[in-house]
C-alpha cells in the first residue's frame, strides 16, 4: 500500500528532474564553454577567413568563371593553383582538394572540402570507424579519416616537398572543413611523424586550420599536437560536439536538424562575434547546443562570413586604440604568457586524468617559454611518462 501511494510522488520527482534537465539544456549556449578563454589577436586569426574562402573555391568547377564566390570573390589567383583533385581523381579515397601556392602570404596551402551528402564515398570514409579500432602515436584516431589522410599525403608528399624546397621561406598550411577538417588534422599528425618525406621541414613551419572539425583524435593527441593544429568552431556548431561513432553520426545527420527546427525558433540575428582561444582539455565541446543555429553554424559559408566579420572588428579595434609599438609588443608577450598558462593547465588536467603518453611537444607553436614553471611541469611529465610507459 505504501509503495502504491509513493508512485505519484516518484513520478512527480522524475518529471521535475526531466523538466529541469530540459530547461537547462535549452538555456545552455556555446558561450558557457568559452567564457573563461583568452581573447585571440588579429594576427593569430588573420588566416581563418582567407582559408575559408580557399576551401570554398574547391567547390568551383572553373575558378576563372566562379558561380558561388562570396562577396569580394575568393581572393585567389587561378594561375597559382598547382593541382585541383576531384572525386574522379581521388577514386573516393578522400574528398576533393586543392594545392595552392599563395605568394601573397608566403604559404603552400592544401585545402580539402567538406562532406558531400550526395556522395557514398564520403559516408564510407566517415563511417569507417569503431571505438578504439585504430591507434596512432600512442593515442586513438578515426580509422576512415586516417586512411584518407594517408592516401592524400602519400599522393602529394613529393609535390609538397618540391614546393617547400623551392620556397624555403614559405609555411606549409593544411586547411579543411567538416570531413576535410578531420582529414587535414590527421594529415598534419602523419606529416609530423614523417618530416623526412617533406624534405625535413621544421615542425614550426607546419600548421593546420580545421574548420568545424569532427572529433577524430583522443585527448592526449589533441594536447600534444596543439602547436600545429588549430580547430575553428563557430558558436553552436553541432559536429565538434558529436562523437564519430556510427549511431551518433546517423542521429546528428538525420534526426538533429529536425529537432533543432523546434528549439529556440525565435532566435533571430547574431551578436558581434568575439574570437577566443584555448588549449583542448576535457569538458569542452561535450554538450550539444539545442539551437536553430546548430546546423547553420557548421556551414563553411557562415564560417567565412562570421570569421571575416570578427577579423574586421578586431582590426578596427586595434586601429581605434592606436596602440604604440612598445605597448603592442608588451600585449603580445602578455597574450603569449596567457596561452602558455592555458597549455600548462591542460597538461595538469591530463595528469590528473592519468592519460598515458600525453607529453607536450618540445616547443608549443608561437607561445612563449615560461621559464621555471615549464621546467617544473616538464619534470612532472617525465616522471609521469616513466610511470605509465
Amino acid at each position: 500500500m505504501s509503495i502504491l501511494c509513493g508512485l505519484p510522488i516518484l513520478e512527480c520527482v522524475y518529471c521535475l528532474g526531466c523538466a529541469r534537465w530540459l530547461w537547462k539544456k535549452c538555456l545552455y549556449s556555446a558561450g558557457h564553454e568559452s567564457e573563461n578563454w583568452g581573447l585571440a589577436t588579429a594576427e593569430e586569426f588573420e588566416p581563418v577567413p582567407r582559408l575559408c574562402r580557399l576551401i570554398l573555391s574547391v567547390y568551383e568547377d572553373d575558378l576563372r568563371d566562379p558561380l558561388w564566390a562570396p562577396p569580394g570573390g575568393y581572393g585567389i589567383d587561378p594561375d597559382w593553383v598547382v593541382v585541383k583533385r576531384t572525386y574522379e581523381d581521388t577514386g573516393g579515397c578522400a574528398a576533393p582538394y586543392m594545392i595552392y601556392l599563395d605568394h601573397d602570404n608566403a604559404d603552400v596551402v592544401l585545402v580539402i572540402r567538406g562532406l558531400n551528402l550526395a556522395k557514398e564515398s564520403d559516408y564510407a570514409v566517415l563511417l569507417d570507424n569503431k571505438l578504439g579500432q585504430t591507434t596512432f602515436d600512442g593515442g586513438y584516431v578515426h580509422n576512415g579519416l586516417l586512411k584518407a589522410a594517408k592516401w592524400v599525403f602519400d599522393t602529394e608528399c613529393e609535390l609538397l616537398r618540391d614546393l617547400v624546397e623551392m620556397n624555403p621561406d614559405y609555411r606549409l598550411t593544411f586547411a579543411g572543413h567538416s570531413l576535410g577538417a578531420g582529414i587535414v588534422s590527421l594529415i598534419v599528425m602523419y606529416a609530423v611523424q614523417n618530416l623526412d618525406r617533406l624534405g625535413n621541414i621544421e615542425r614550426k613551419r607546419i600548421r593546420c586550420f580545421a574548420m568545424a572539425p569532427a572529433r577524430c583524435v583522443s585527448l592526449n593527441l589533441a594536447v600534444r599536437y596543439a602547436d600545429v593544429i588549430n580547430s575553428i568552431v563557430l558558436q553552436d556548431d553541432f559536429l565538434p560536439r558529436t562523437t564519430t561513432a556510427l549511431e551518433d553520426v546517423f542521429k546528428s545527420i538525420f534526426c538533429l536538424p529536425c529537432l533543432l527546427c523546434l528549439i529556440k525558433p525565435f532566435r533571430i540575428g547574431r551578436f558581434p562575434p568575439v574570437v577566443r582561444t584555448a588549449v583542448p582539455v576535457d569538458g569542452r565541446f561535450e554538450h550539444l547546443v539545442l539551437s536553430c543555429n546548430a546546423t547553420s553554424d557548421h556551414a563553411i559559408i557562415w564560417l567565412e562570413r562570421e570569421s571575416q566579420r570578427a577579423l574586421d572588428l578586431m582590426l578596427e579595434k586595434d586601429r581605434i586604440l592606436e596602440i604604440p609599438a612598445q605597448q603592442r609588443m608588451q600585449r603580445q608577450e602578455s597574450i603569449a604568457r596567457e596561452h602558455s598558462e592555458e597549455y600548462e593547465a591542460a597538461l595538469r588536467r591530463a595528469v590528473a586524468l592519468q592519460i598515458p603518453r600525453a607529453a607536450p611537444s618540445p616547443s608549443y607553436g608561437t607561445f612563449a617559454e615560461v621559464g621555471k614553471r615549464r621546467e617544473f611541469w616538464q619534470l612532472k611529465w617525465d616522471a609521469f611518462i616513466s610511470a605509465v610507459v
